[in-house]
């Protein structure tokens, strides 16, 4: 059985601890790591690639341009975002979704392609 991997990063110590006890105790999740700084939390997931990453959710917006590019690095990871404060949590993913469409084998097919942004609509998924 594969075990979920996760990474605990930038709550306040008592909440990381708080969590780490919960997932310790849980026989298919393994605790990777903890963070306890913002600014190394994109560094610690590099070196871990977790499948879930937990941190806390502070500043909403700048939450999600931080949770937008982890995601965008590492499309497989999982975020979930807590505020217990405001009882509050949030879990962010991310869904790759290639399509394509046939395309004209010629020159003036090939010129239309790179100059269109295809619709998603009507397009087969590969």
């Amino acid at each position: 059985m594969k075990r979920v991997r996760v990474l605990v990063a930038n709550q306040p110590r008592l909440m990381r601890e708080l969590i780490m006890t919960t997932i310790a105790d849980q026989p298919d999740i393994e605790l990777v790591g903890e963070v306890g700084n913002q600014d190394d939390v994109t560094e610690a997931v590099e070196q871990v690639r977790p499948d879930v990453l937990i941190l806390a959710m502070d500043d909403r917006e700048k939450h999600r341009v931080q949770c937008g590019f982890l995601l965008g690095r590492y499309p497989e990871m999982r975020i979930l975002a807590l505020a217990p404060e405001q009882n509050r949590a949030l879990f962010y993913w991310a869904i790759v979704d290639i399509r394509c469409k046939p395309l004209e084998s010629s020159e003036a097919g090939i010129l239309n392609a790179v100059r269109q942004r295809p619709a998603v609509v009507g397009l087969a998924s590969v």
